[in-house]
This record gives C-alpha cells, sequence and structure tokens, in this order.
C-alpha cells in the first residue's frame, strides 16, 4: 500500500472546508436574500463544524473499533 503525505490530508481538510462553507453561504443567501446575513452564517457555521468534527474524532476514537484493524 503507498504511503499517503500529511500533507495530503490537509489539503484535502482545508478544500473541502472552503468547498462546504461555500455551499453553507450559498444557501443563507438564497433563503435570506441577504448577503451579509448569509456571510454571517457560514462564518460562525466555520468555528462550529471545526469544533463538532473534533469532538466526533474523538468520540470514535474512544468509543467505536469500527474500521480498526488488529495490528
Amino acid at each position: 500500500m503507498k504511503k499517503v503525505d500529511k500533507k495530503r490530508h490537509l489539503a484535502k481538510t482545508i478544500t473541502w472546508r472552503i468547498i462546504a462553507s461555500a455551499d453553507t453561504f450559498l444557501i443563507a443567501w438564497i433563503i435570506t436574500g441577504k448577503f451579509d446575513w448569509a456571510g454571517t452564517i457560514a462564518g460562525i457555521e466555520v468555528i462550529t463544524k471545526m469544533f463538532l468534527y473534533y469532538f466526533h474524532e474523538r468520540a470514535w476514537y474512544k468509543f467505536s473499533k469500527f474500521g480498526v484493524g488488529n495490528n
């Protein structure tokens, strides 16, 4: 199996966060019709989802063995 550089994971994380936040911005703009509200919602979303992701990862690490080999 090929070794994957950690920089690749970091790049994918950053590009995904940009795509996901742009999606949130567009949805908020369509729903509210207000550019500034959409920006505020997207800005808040970036922060809250980073925390939620961190705690989600920690819970999986602590409570789940799904997909973990016995090496």
